[in-house]
């Protein structure tokens, strides 16, 4: 199975309204990062046990850990999660830009080093997250 075709399962398998929600904030990032690289995540560990909620990924940043190795991994992701949807926004090197700088104007949203949660694109400023992204998808770690 594809990429793309994971990525439709996952957000047809969620439940209405946020499979409307997730739907369109794919397009909208796909839309502030056309040429993208596209992920999508399981969420399960190499003996098949889940570890983390199924992720969709955009775009390419390479994690550097202590013992010098790096990853490849998505610089930008989204998931379902219990009460909304997350928008991960990896490789901050300030861990305090994003609440300073987008949480006042994003609306109803929790703002942390690197992740917006929310519940439902209507209680946040769409302009405001995509400005957030923009930013993430250009910084480079």
């Amino acid at each position: 199975m594809s990429t793309e075709e994971q990525i439709k399962d996952y957000i047809d398998s969620q439940p209405e309204p946020k499979r409307e929600d997730m739907q369109k904030l794919h397009h909208f990032i796909l839309d502030l990062m056309p040429a993208c690289k596209l992920w999508f995540l399981d969420g399960k560990n190499s003996e098949n046990k889940t570890v983390s909620n199924p992720n969709i990924g955009y775009g390419v940043y390479n994690i550097q850990y202590a013992d010098g190795t790096t990853k490849e991994f998505y610089q930008i992701g989204m998931s379902a999660n219990t009460t909304g949807i997350s928008v991960y926004i990896m490789g901050m090197n300030d861990k305090t830009y994003l609440s300073e700088n987008f949480g006042k104007k994003i609306g109803k949203a929790s703002v942390t080093g690197y992740c917006i949660k929310f519940k439902a694109l209507k209680d946040i400023n769409i302009e405001v997250l995509g400005a957030a992204i923009r930013y993430g998808a250009e910084q480079k770690p």
